[in-house]
């Protein structure tokens, strides 16, 4: 008898707190996601020529880098589709040119993917 009246009063319980949660309102603007924008230091092409040793990209130069961008680290990755490797160099303050050193040297493939990326300054 006991055991009935426990378990009842346990499904009445979990009843009453589904009720509950059903009423709750939900807001669609209240997803917690936000947009910035995020300003450039340059948004001109850059010159990027890769530094080769015995068939390896060992570093790469990047030019055409404006004042804006001075102080910036520029973290470069070389993807040969095998392998990848990366580096950063960080940008003189009246921009011009920067050797980015690999990591490790990748192979020189057909096709070959060369990111980049300006943090700063």
């Amino acid at each position: 008898m006991w055991r009935r009246l426990i378990g009842l009063l346990l499904v009445s319980v979990c009843w009453a707190v589904m009720a509950a949660a059903v009423s709750l309102a939900v807001s669609p603007k209240s997803t917690g996601a936000r947009t910035v924008s995020t300003p450039r230091c340059t948004s001109a092409g850059l010159s990027v020529l890769q530094n080769l040793s015995a068939g390896t990209v060992i570093s790469v130069t990047v030019s055409g880098l404006p004042a804006a961008c001075g102080g910036a680290t520029l973290q470069l990755t070389v993807n040969n589709g095998v392998a990848n490797s990366s580096g950063s160099a960080t940008v003189p303050g009246a921009g011009g040119s920067v050797i980015v050193t690999l990591g490790t040297p990748v192979a020189v493939t057909f096709a070959e993917q060369t990111d980049l990326v300006l943090v700063g300054p």
